[in-house]
């Protein structure tokens, strides 16, 4: 097969030993889908900072306390009796990227994954310091002084500054942050961080620096699963970012003045040879189209590409072939060679194009959020059998962890029988069994709670019902004696019945009681 892959071969004695990609340097655009991102990057980088910073009924408001085995998340607190609920939690989560992917396509790759948030703002550094495309092209090329020194010294420095806060805010959310910021190491006399927290501040802030300073699209490209199996999800009706090939084709520069296909007598091309124009451009277009990554059907298909023709300029279609589509790709491809899985669908290539097009006199939309369908003429189906059941079972599963969550018991009660022992004979002829009641108050507040019997054959607690007062979240372990007359023999079913005092919750724990056989 014939790929127009961008890599350098480095050789040893003709044996190439591995394969380098060509850097990819993203050029800034503007418009509404990067101030969309913009807002995401800012919106979900501001949680991951802000969050361990707040407080909540004294405490911090999220807070995942492994050594206690506890998650508080703003007014909910979890135990690990309640972890089945992070698993419900975990299947929405799954559900709802193929539900979003079968109707839009990659949203959560081009606006909320962590690795395209992070690496937006390393690139919004390495602008600050280094200047957009040409001038960090330019940069990488030219001979090392001074300047270089600085300007690659300088983004470095920030991204450094940047992974440590990232790492040290990473570990906060598992140790209360206002205490791991009062042991930094080499400030103040605190005993500075344990092995753990330094090694996972290291550690993350190493991986973010790696990861948006360096990997960048490659991480998308080879490392992340989801790109190998989005097709599965996809189909012709789903929403996906798109060239229009029978308005943009044949691409070529043309002079200012000259309308839009839409405006003069040619018209939209019928839609085999728009894409046999697809093919060939793919194959015998511009140095900076050709050399752009990616992998489709369009230019995979080991076809040998018949050469263009010469065009008169009423025959161009709307595409200027200017490039700039590729130049702000952040993984580098062409999107006019058709859907690819290197695609994250952040719309950088739509707001390039919509810029140009404005430039240009034409209406916007060359490339644009649409369906294959739609580009093909033809009807577009948003209701269909994948999507309604994706969403059905995605407001079920919501549904019954919002009822989960909301009806979670507040307490914990279990019982363990006294095992040294079947029984006991009082001074006063009764029998009796020991028991040690295990009373959790999961609550963030402190809680008084009754603790009853519900028992056959006049077996009952001794000293009647009992009240006890537990603080917030406190385990307690209690004695409980039943007590029964000398006439109660063998086996018994007890029930032991533990309720707040308020009323608001309850909870009964089987047991047995043994008296002497027959």
């Amino acid at each position: 097969m014939n790929k127009k892959i961008s890599i350098d071969l480095v050789e040893d004695g003709g044996n190439a030993l591995y394969v380098s990609e060509r850097k990819i340097y993203p050029r800034s655009v503007s418009g509404v889908f990067q101030t969309w991102r913009n807002v995401a990057v800012v919106v979900l980088l501001g949680m991951f900072y802000v969050f361990p910073w707040l407080r909540w009924d004294g405490r911090q408001a999220v807070l995942f306390d492994l050594p206690a085995r506890k998650f508080y998340v703003f007014g909910l607190n979890f135990w690990p009796q309640d972890f089945f609920l992070l698993a419900v939690l975990m299947i929405i989560a799954g559900l709802s990227l193929f539900f979003f992917t079968a109707i839009a396509g990659r949203l959560w790759c081009g606006y909320a994954c962590p690795q395209t948030v992070w690496t937006e703002v390393f690139l919004w550094m390495e602008r600050w310091t280094e200047g957009d495309r040409n001038a960090r092209m330019k940069l990488d090329a030219a001979p090392w002084s001074g300047e270089k020194l600085l300007r690659k010294g300088g983004k470095h420095a920030l991204w450094l500054v940047f992974a440590l806060w990232t790492g040290f805010t990473f570990v906060g959310f598992f140790t209360p942050i206002t205490e791991l910021a009062a042991r930094v190491p080499f400030f103040g006399n605190a005993p500075g961080w344990g092995g753990w927290e330094t090694f996972w501040v290291l550690f993350y802030a190493l991986a973010t620096w790696g990861n948006a300073g360096f990997l960048r699209e490659q991480v998308c490209k080879y490392m992340c699963p989801y790109a190998r199996f989005q097709s599965a999800m996809f189909d012709r009706n789903t929403l996906i970012i798109a060239y229009d090939p029978m308005r943009g084709e044949p691409r070529g520069p043309r002079k200012r003045g000259l309308g839009s296909v839409l405006e003069r007598a040619r018209g939209l091309l019928d839609p085999a040879t728009a894409y046999d124009y697809v093919f060939r451009g793919a194959r015998q277009g511009n140095a900076l189209a050709l050399h752009a990554a990616g992998t489709t059907a369009v230019t995979d298909v080991g076809l040998v590409a018949q050469p263009l023709p010469k065009f008169e300029p009423e025959q161009l279609g709307d595409c200027i072939d200017c490039t700039i589509c590729v130049q702000v790709c952040p993984t580098g491809i062409d999107i006019r060679n058709g859907l690819q899985y290197e695609c994250i669908a952040c719309g950088a290539c739509i707001d390039a194009c919509d810029s140009v097009m404005d430039k240009m006199g034409y209406p916007k939309g060359l490339i644009r959020y649409s369906t294959q369908n739609a580009i093909d003429g033809k009807p577009t189906r948003v209701a269909r059998p994948r999507v309604l059941l994706y969403g059905v079972l995605l407001l079920a599963l919501c549904a019954a962890w919002a009822w989960g969550v909301g009806h979670r018991s507040p307490l914990i009660a279990e019982v363990l029988r006294d095992r040294n022992a079947l029984y006991r004979e009082a001074a006063d002829d009764r029998i009796e069994n020991t028991y040690t009641l295990k009373l959790v108050n999961k609550d963030v507040a402190p809680r008084s709670f009754r603790i009853l019997v519900e028992a056959p054959a006049g077996i009952e607690l001794r000293g009647g019902p009992q009240t006890v007062d537990a603080q917030a979240e406190q385990v307690l372990n209690l004695p409980v004696v039943l007590s029964a007359p000398a006439d109660v023999h063998g086996k018994q079913a007890v029930t032991f019945r533990v309720e707040r005092v308020d009323g608001a919750a309850h909870a009964d724990v089987e047991s047995t009681f043994f008296g002497p056989m027959r």
